[in-house]
């Protein structure tokens, strides 16, 4: 039998991701070997999602996986990303990993910046859910036991009172007709909490909302904090 492929998973925290964890875990062609994470690098929290870091680090704990970050400045260049990007690639070459996967579902431009950014490294791009119907994926991910709750809201997209909401089936049937079930245009980000990618469930607690005009935020954090 062939050794599984060394991979990481570009981890946004969110539903998406967790699940595709879940799906990669099921497969012995693959080994993930780590969470490749974007940080805000001047609040410390995960870019768009607003995760605190100290949440995101009992994620990867629960995942039993280490976190590779990847500080990013704000305001954030092309160039900046771009830098920030090919030094955790090196890094990640250097300990042999083959592939990183994302949790991207159905945008083609999105993927193939993925697979461009990674052309020539001798990385393979990898994309699980890839294709599969959101509407029915958002009900599996649920049936699986995923537990997440709504971090941020894109309120050009959907009304903020949706932030700090259970991503559930209550949830999924409130929404809008306009709206993905799983957010793909970037209706609504996530925060994932529980569910069969986790050997426990965060113990996180639903702070305060902040408004930044355009994005409504939740500030969940670690009850013990």
């Amino acid at each position: 039998m062939e050794r599984p492929t060394r991979t990481l998973l570009a981890w946004s925290s969110g539903k998406d991701s967790a699940f595709a964890l879940h799906v990669l875990r099921g497969d012995a062609r693959l080994e993930v070997v780590g969470l490749l994470t974007t940080l805000n690098s001047s609040v410390d929290r995960v870019s768009m999602h607003a995760v605190r870091i100290s949440v995101l680090r009992a994620q990867a704990r629960a995942c039993g996986l280490p976190l590779r970050p990847v500080p990013l400045p704000d305001p954030c260049s092309d160039e900046d990303y771009q830098a920030a990007m090919s030094e955790a690639i090196r890094r990640a070459l250097e300990d042999g990993v083959e592939a990183i996967a994302f949790g991207d579902l159905f945008l083609a431009g999105v993927r193939a910046y993925r697979e461009a950014q990674l052309a020539g490294t001798g990385l393979t791009a990898l994309f699980p859910l890839w294709g599969r119907p959101t509407s029915l994926l958002a009900g599996e991910m649920i049936d699986a036991g995923l537990e997440a709750l709504v971090t941020c809201v894109d309120t050009e997209q959907l009304d903020a009172s949706f932030v700090g909401r259970s991503f559930d089936r209550e949830l999924l049937a409130a929404l809008p007709p306009t709206v993905d079930p799983c957010a793909e245009n970037g209706e609504f980000h996530s925060l994932a909490i529980a569910g069969p990618m986790f050997a426990h469930r965060l113990d996180v607690e639903v702070g305060g909302v902040v408004d930044h005009g355009r994005f409504v935020f939740a500030d969940v954090h670690l009850r013990e904090e």
